[in-house]
């Protein structure tokens, strides 16, 4: 699969959110996209994330940006996770995988000297129009919304 740049058009999708709610890319037209994948549901880096954006989250709307989280975690999983640190947007539950292959950030990683598949945490900022317009590859979990609206100051 050819690896994703900016400018690129962001590969389509479709996912069930938390709620039940199908969730797709042409949902967000006209208006920036912070899409956000990370590898697991309730895990220390991955709570300082999802935290950081609902923390920040009126500040995204306030600025046009809408904030959806992708994990292969299921919806039931997504929801107590949602539901537990009050998440104000959706968790596209990925158990196909589809998603996280489509955007390249199922890959191998390292642990403890272990070889294994799993998602990379990146986040794609997607333009009006369905572009990519920023990657990040190096997520601040704690300040992570600190760091997307740095990119556009």
């Amino acid at each position: 699969m050819m690896k994703l740049k900016e400018g690129m058009s962001a590969p389509w999708f479709e996912g069930v959110d938390q709620e039940g709610r199908t969730v797709r890319l042409s949902d967000f037209a006209g208006r920036k996209l912070v899409l956000y994948f990370y590898p697991k549901d309730n895990t220390s880096g991955c709570t300082a994330e999802a935290c950081s954006l609902r923390d920040s989250h009126e500040e995204f709307l306030n600025k046009g940006f809408a904030v959806v989280g992708v994990s292969a975690d299921s919806e039931k999983s997504h929801k107590g996770f949602a539901d537990k640190y009050s998440l104000p947007f959706p968790l596209v539950a990925d158990t196909s995988r589809k998603i996280v292959n489509d955007y390249g950030v199922y890959q191998e990683k390292k642990m403890y000297g272990k070889s294994f598949l799993g998602i990379v945490r990146t986040t794609f900022i997607i333009d009006e129009k369905g572009k990519i317009e920023k990657i990040i590859s190096k997520v601040d979990t704690k300040n992570h919304s600190e760091q997307i609206f740095k990119l556009y100051q």
